[in-house]
């Protein structure tokens, strides 16, 4: 007797789509919330309004507020990382520096509620799932690689560097939302780092321009 495998139809999963499209416009509407009212106002039950959809309903997609949160940080980190994947980097190190602080800190000045929960601890009790923690593993092992080969090789001076994007970041955020008031200091601050790690190239007083 000859057995018959089913043959692979190629059709689309319809069920499938209609599912993750609705976890999609879930999310959609998760992000707009915390960004008009900040992170910890997330209501699943105002988020069930929001998507017109039972409270009941929101739990077949996601079980939790923290699951939400978990998808969220999932979200803006895939976009981080999308962005690292855009940008050029210099074989220059101080070019290369300025590169990587103006990625990180632009991208925490555009979204406060998003750099809140990727960067900050402002969620009791939230912690990523392993899942959605390798991609933020990810973006910043990109970012140890380009600082690594532009000649940071201590801790202490990766440790400097991320307290310096941090606090350009967060001073931004606090001091001029929407602005670039502290933008604007990136290649000044690098240039101050650059110079503390790698020191000042003196020039030779024999050699004439």
């Amino acid at each position: 007797m000859t057995s018959t495998i089913p043959a692979d139809t190629g059709r689309r999963d319809r069920r499938r789509d209609r599912h993750d499209a609705t976890k999609r416009e879930i999310l959609d509407a998760a992000w707009q919330m915390v960004r008009a009212d900040g992170l910890n106002a997330l209501s699943l039950r105002a988020l069930a309004r929001a998507v017109d959809m039972e409270p009941q309903s929101l739990y077949t997609y996601f079980a939790s507020k923290h699951a939400v949160y978990d998808h969220l940080f999932a979200d803006g980190n895939h976009e981080l990382l999308t962005r690292f994947e855009q940008i050029e980097i210099s074989d220059d190190p101080h070019q290369a520096l300025c590169t990587i602080a103006r990625l990180f800190v632009t991208f925490a000045a555009e979204d406060q509620a998003r750099y809140e929960l990727l960067f900050q601890r402002t969620i009791p009790d939230f912690e990523p799932s392993p899942e959605s923690y390798a991609v933020a593993t990810e973006v910043f092992s990109r970012g140890r690689s380009v600082l690594t080969a532009a000649g940071l090789g201590d801790d202490a001076d990766f440790d400097l560097w991320t307290a310096l994007v941090a606090g350009l970041a967060s001073q931004q955020l606090a001091n001029d939302p929407g602005g670039d008031r502290y933008i604007r200091l990136i290649d000044a601050a690098v240039a101050m780092f650059a110079e503390h790690v790698f020191g000042k190239v003196v020039p030779n007083p024999d050699t004439k321009a």
